[in-house]
């Protein structure tokens, strides 16, 4: 018989369907992960659970491991250290390509409702870093949030410059703008935030992010430390962290990321670039490369101005990655899995012997 489901976690009726918890285990909620280690909440308590064996031997893949926002199957929260058995469907997510040169997944957050993208008016917008956010965001099944921050920087025809810009992009994302020194913009962005919905904020180190966190929570987790002289800003979080607010409102703040490389995305890119693939749907050649095949809509559509060189080009550029990032990792997949295999080959012949 399981507890009751936590719902001031933001558990729903779409979990409830899909609840896979064996009868002894109760769900709850990954509030962060440290290592080997995560902190989880039954909606009564915090307490510590590792990933049990079993559960890591079948599901070795990184972004099949429990991350913050995850809702998982937990042994008695009276054991010292509780174990995860199981990990429900996750409702949506937020991943991307971890950072260097190794093709791999990096979890980011899941079942979040609404993801923020904060950006500074001043030294990090980059219209460019906010659609790769915006592709993956869309492919994990989350809804969008694009919030411009240090708006006191610059001037009410620079800020309309700047979301001039984003239009002409073809960015339809809800877009806010505030002030975390003035206080405008502010009171009305926390306003808008529905209780039970989970928020995940991301952006680059510097950004405000910390601060307007800090300002959600009532209080100062962290010290941001001011500016430096270029406006940006010294504090970067640590480590990812669900929380509740008060009002209900949950959040998950994550550390900055400056790099974004996306994976898996090939669906939310045709969003992304609605003008672009429309166009090529009109194509007379179906495997159009779009470069000089004759019945090319696509460069006719840039003929006629309808669509930017510039936005083509970044199209593509996102493209190639992304072709490259899925199948260098389908590969390291399927190497991965003829190891294992291997290995579970090898244990049968010894044991024969």
């Amino acid at each position: 018989m399981h507890n009751p489901p936590p719902t001031d976690l933001g558990w729903s009726p779409w979990f409830e369907q899909n609840m896979n918890c064996d009868a002894q285990h109760d769900p709850a909620r990954v509030i962060a992960v440290d290592r080997d280690q995560l902190l989880v909440s039954d909606g009564l308590r915090m307490f510590r659970a590792h990933v049990a064996g079993s559960y890591r031997y079948h599901h070795p893949a990184a972004m099949d491991q429990p991350c913050v926002g995850d809702w998982v199957c937990c042994t008695s929260a009276d054991d010292e250290l509780a174990l995860v058995m199981q990990c429900l469907p996750r409702r949506s997510w937020l991943k991307r390509k971890a950072a260097g040169d190794n093709v791999d997944v990096q979890m980011i957050a899941a079942n979040a409702d609404v993801v923020v993208v904060l950006q500074s008016c001043q030294y990090d917008f980059n219209i460019k870093r906010l659609q790769r956010y915006l592709i993956m965001i869309r492919e994990g099944g989350c809804d969008p949030l694009v919030v411009l921050t240090k708006t006191d920087l610059i001037t009410a025809a620079e800020l309309q410059t700047l979301t001039d810009n984003i239009a002409a992009a073809g960015i339809t994302a809800p877009l806010v703008s505030l002030s975390n020194l003035s206080g405008t913009g502010v009171d009305d962005f926390i306003a808008d935030l529905v209780p039970g919905k989970t928020y995940c904020f991301v952006g680059s180190s510097g950004v405000g992010k910390s601060t307007l966190v800090n300002r959600l929570l009532g209080r100062e987790r962290q010290d941001t430390r001011g500016v430096s002289g270029t406006g940006e800003g010294r504090h970067t979080t640590v480590r990812r962290e669900l929380f509740v607010l008060d009002n209900g409102v949950i959040i998950i703040d994550n550390p900055g990321m400056r790099e974004f490389g996306i994976i898996d995305g090939d669906t939310a890119i045709g969003d992304n670039f609605s003008e672009v693939t429309r166009a090529a749907a009109e194509c007379r050649f179906r495997n159009c490369t779009h470069t000089n095949e004759p019945g090319c809509a696509v460069l006719a559509a840039i003929k006629e101005a309808d669509i930017s060189p510039q936005a083509f080009e970044h199209y593509r550029k996102v493209q190639d990655e992304t072709d490259f990032n899925d199948l260098t990792y389908a590969q390291r997949r399927e190497k991965d899995k003829n190891f294992g295999k291997m290995i579970k080959e090898k244990k049968k012949q010894m044991r024969k012997k």
